[in-house]
C-alpha cells in the first residue's frame, strides 16, 4: 500500500476532503463568471492555509471542492473562513445580481455543508491491511 505523502516536522501525511457548500435557500444565482471568481477565491484562501484545491466545480446552486490540508487544520473552521470569504467576495463583485435573487441581505451560502474524508486507499483495502497484519505472539 503505497501512496504520496506530505511531511511536516512530526508527522507524514496524506489529507484530503470533498466539500460541498449550497447557496442559501438552494437558489440557482452561481453563473458562470462566478463560478471562475469561485475557483479562484478558494485556491488564494486554501493556500493561505497551507492546503491545495484538488479539483473544482459546481452548478447554479452549489459548488464541490476537493481539497488537500494538512493536519493543523480544523475541517470546521476551514470550511467557515472559505464559506465567509468567499460570500463577502462575491457578494462585492455581483451585488446587483445577487441583489435582485436575496433583495439586498448580506447572504449567499448556506450554514450547512457536507465534509467527507477521502483519498487513498479504499475502506476494504485499508480493512483488508489491517486485518493482515502480523499477529503478537
Amino acid at each position: 500500500m503505497s501512496q504520496d505523502l506530505n511531511k511536516l516536522y512530526h508527522c507524514s501525511y496524506n489529507i484530503q476532503y470533498h466539500l460541498v457548500a449550497c447557496t442559501k435557500y438552494r437558489r440557482k444565482c452561481i453563473t458562470q463568471p462566478m463560478l471562475k471568481k469561485l475557483d479562484e477565491i478558494f485556491r488564494d484562501i486554501l493556500f493561505k492555509w497551507d492546503g491545495e484545491l484538488l479539483e473544482f466545480n459546481g452548478e447554479a446552486d452549489h459548488v464541490h471542492l476537493f481539497i488537500a490540508v494538512n493536519p493543523k487544520v480544523q475541517p470546521s473552521k476551514l470550511v467557515n473562513n472559505l464559506k465567509t470569504v468567499s460570500s463577502r467576495l462575491i457578494r462585492k463583485e455581483y451585488a446587483e445580481h445577487l441583489n435582485q435573487v436575496y433583495r439586498g441581505k448580506p447572504i449567499f451560502w448556506s450554514r450547512s455543508y457536507c465534509i467527507i474524508s477521502c483519498g487513498g486507499a479504499p475502506i476494504s483495502v485499508l480493512k483488508q491491511y489491517i486485518q493482515q497484519q502480523a499477529q503478537i505472539e
